[in-house]
């Protein structure tokens, strides 16, 4: 049902297109992919350092 309604957004954004919003619809899924990705690694990059910092605080 959701992604009936998404669709049914891009389609009507891009007045009946169905190719502009699939290629819309796409390139907005890529960039939140993209961007939850660089969240990820952010957040692992601090768990590595907590990490260390807890090795370091230990000796």
């Amino acid at each position: 049902m959701e992604a009936e309604a998404v669709a049914a957004a891009y389609r009507h954004l891009h007045r009946g297109d169905d190719r502009a919003a699939l290629l819309a619809a796409i390139t907005d899924a890529l960039a939140d992919l993209d961007a939850a990705n660089r969240r990820v690694e952010v957040h692992l990059r601090q768990i590595s350092r907590g990490y260390v910092r807890a090795a370091i605080a230990e000796r």
